[in-house]
C-alpha cells in the first residue's frame, strides 16, 4: 500500500506521521473475550474474514453470490474465492478499501485482490499465517492496541475477562461494556427466560420493578468491579414519553405476567429504565453510549435461518429531535448526566444530533458508525462536529468490529483526519503549529484520559 494512501500533499504526511504510531484504545467492539484468552492460531484468512464479518456477507449477497459461499457449508477456500469475486465488483465500498489495507498491514500483501489473484493471495496469506503463527493476541498487540471494550450483555459472568486479567503474558487490557439491549427489548420472544436469566445472575428474585431495578445494579457492580468503563444501548427504539414509577411498575407486572403491551406502555417503559440507567452510570462515573437508528433483522427469512447479525439489520428512520432533547434534559435534571456519546446510523440525523449535544454539558457526537464508517461519511461526521462543536474533543475512531483484522480501520481514519486537518491549515483555516495536536487527541488522548488510562 503506497505510504501516502488517502494523504494530499507533505502537510498531510507529516501530520499522519505525528500519530500513525499512537496506540489504539478501541472504546466499543464485538471481539470475543472467549477467542482472545484462548488465542488459537487461525487456520486460513477465509475463516478469518468470513467466519462472522456480516459485513462481508451483506456484500456478497449484493453481489449476487449463493449463500452456500456466504454462511452455507462450502469450504472456506471456496468462500474466499467468492469474496474476492465479489470485492473486485466493490468499487468505492469501504470493504474495498479495509480489504486492502488489512492485506498489506498484516499479511504484507499489496496485490489488488479480485478474481484472477484470489488463488495466489489465498496461499500466500496462509503461509503467512502458519509461519507467523497469526492469532489474535499477535494481531493485537502487532496493532498497539492498549485496551479493548468489548460489548457484553449484562448477565455475562465475564469468566473470559478474569482469565485475561489474571495472564501477565498480554498487555492489552480487556475490559467489559454494559449492554442493555437484552434487558430492554422486553416484548420478544423468550424475554422471561432472560428475566430468569437476570434473577440467577444477580441472586435477586424479580417480583416487581423494583426487584428488577435492584438486579440491574448489582449486575451493574459486579461489572464495575471488573473494570467496565463504558455502557451501550443499540436497540431499534427510543422514547418518546417517560413513565412514572407507578405506571413503570404496572407496565412491568403485565411483563411478568407474560401480557401484551401497547407501544405506548412499552416506550414509557423504557423511558423510564432510561432515566433510571443514567442515574446509575453517572453514579458509577462511566461513559453512556446510545447507538441510534438502526432497524434490525429486516429479512425475515435469513434472521429465522442464521439469527441475529447475519448482515440483515439497515439504517432506520430517524429518530425525533424533541425525544432525544427530552431524555437527555430528564436525566440531567435528574441526576445530572454522565458523560455520553450519541451515535446516529441514519445521517439525515447527524446535525441536529449535533446541535443537541451542544445544549448538554459532556455530550458527544459519536464516530460514523456502521453503514456510515466510510470515507466520504468519515469526512461529512468530522465536518459535522468541526462546524457544530469543539472538533478537538471527539473521541474519534472505534472498530464496531468482530475481527481482529479490523484495527486498519484506525489507520484509515488517521489518514482521513490527517487529510482534513491539513487542508485546513493549508487553507489558513487551521493554526497549522497546533494540527498534530489537535489529531494526536482525536486518534487517542482524547479518549485515554476520558476512561482514566
Amino acid at each position: 500500500m503506497n505510504k501516502n494512501y488517502l494523504l494530499e500533499g507533505d502537510t498531510a504526511l507529516e501530520i499522519y506521521d505525528s500519530v500513525k504510531n499512537l496506540p489504539i484504545i478501541d472504546y466499543h467492539c464485538h471481539l470475543s473475550p472467549e477467542e482472545i484468552f484462548l488465542d488459537r492460531q487461525f487456520d486460513n484468512i477465509g475463516e478469518m474474514w468470513l467466519g462472522g464479518d456480516h459485513y462481508k456477507w451483506r456484500l456478497m449477497r449484493t453481489a449476487g453470490i449463493d449463500e452456500e459461499y456466504i454462511t452455507g457449508g462450502a469450504s472456506w477456500h471456496d468462500k474466499f474465492i467468492k469474496y474476492a469475486e465479489a470485492i473486485e465488483l466493490a468499487a468505492g465500498n469501504p470493504l474495498y478499501h479495509w480489504s486492502h489495507m488489512e492485506l498489506s498491514r498484516f499479511f504484507g500483501i499489496n496485490d489488488p485482490l479480485n478474481g484472477r489473484t484470489a488463488e495466489s493471495i489465498w496461499q500466500r496469506a496462509n503461509e503467512y499465517i502458519k509461519s507467523n503463527h497469526l492469532s489474535p493476541r499477535k494481531l493485537i498487540e502487532q496493532s498497539g492496541v492498549e485496551v479493548i471494550c468489548t460489548t457484553d450483555d449484562i448477565t455475562d459472568d465475564l469468566h473470559y475477562h478474569a482469565q485475561i486479567r489474571n495472564d501477565n503474558t498480554f498487555k492489552t487490557k480487556v475490559i467489559p461494556s454494559f449492554r442493555t439491549d437484552n434487558l430492554l427489548l422486553v416484548r420478544r420472544s423468550g424475554y422471561l427466560d432472560y428475566l430468569k436469566k437476570l434473577s440467577e445472575t444477580s441472586k435477586t428474585s424479580i417480583t416487581g420493578l423494583d426487584s428488577f431495578k435492584n438486579a440491574v445494579e448489582k449486575r451493574l457492580e459486579f461489572f464495575v468491579e471488573n473494570g467496565c468503563k463504558f455502557t451501550d444501548v443499540g436497540i431499534p427504539f427510543f422514547p418518546n414519553r417517560i413513565s412514572d414509577d407507578t405506571e413503570a411498575a404496572e407496565t412491568f407486572e403485565k411483563i411478568l405476567g407474560g401480557r401484551n403491551i401497547t407501544d405506548s406502555e412499552y416506550l414509557g417503559f423504557i423511558g423510564n429504565m432510561y432515566l433510571f440507567l443514567g442515574r446509575l452510570y453517572k453514579q458509577n462515573d462511566l461513559v453512556m453510549q446510545w447507538h441510534l437508528a438502526v432497524y434490525r433483522n429486516a429479512n425475515s427469512s435469513l434472521f429465522k435461518a442464521l439469527g441475529a447479525d447475519c448482515g440483515v439489520d439497515c439504517v432506520g428512520d430517524t429518530v425525533s429531535g424533541n425525544d432525544i432533547i427530552n431524555m437527555l434534559d430528564a436525566i440531567n435534571e435528574g441526576s445530572g448526566l454522565p458523560q455520553t456519546v450519541i451515535y446516529t446510523l441514519n445521517s439525515a440525523n447527524a446535525a441536529q444530533i449535533a446541535s443537541i449535544a451542544g445544549a448538554f454539558p459532556g455530550v458527544r457526537c459519536g464516530a460514523a458508525w456502521w453503514f456510515c464508517d466510510h470515507k466520504r461519511g468519515i469526512e461529512e461526521e468530522i465536518n459535522i462536529i468541526a462546524e457544530n462543536s469543539a472538533l478537538g474533543t471527539f473521541l474519534g475512531m472505534l472498530t464496531d468490529s468482530r475481527s481482529f483484522l479490523s484495527y486498519a480501520r484506525h489507520d484509515y481514519f488517521r489518514r482521513i483526519l490527517s487529510n482534513m486537518i491539513a487542508k485546513f491549515a493549508d487553507g489558513g483555516e487551521y493554526d497549522p503549529d497546533s494540527a498534530k495536536t489537535l489529531v494526536g487527541n482525536i486518534s487517542y488522548y482524547n479518549v485515554k484520559k476520558l476512561i482514566g488510562e
